[in-house]
């Protein structure tokens, strides 16, 4: 999985927060609702605008950020 392709950090969306690409859904809600015990297809049922790839990037996104190291986001 490559998350680049979804996951973003921008300034000046949710003050440079790790977001889903296109929206204003931090990868930190997604992340929540996945630790609360929805599926995936429960978190785009509560959130559209994501596609499973999406959700599925921000768990391989975690996963980077558990390897303890600086990760460049994408702008």
């Amino acid at each position: 999985m490559n998350w680049n392709e979804n996951i973003i950090s921008d300034p000046a969306v949710c003050h440079g927060a790790a977001c889903i690409r296109g929206t204003r859904i931090m990868v930190s809600v997604v992340l929540d609702n996945l630790a609360d015990g929805l599926s995936p297809e429960e978190v785009q049922k509560s959130y559209p605008s994501l596609s499973i790839e999406a959700i599925r990037a921000a768990i391989a996104y975690a996963a980077e950020l558990s390897h303890e190291r600086i990760l460049a986001i994408p702008a």
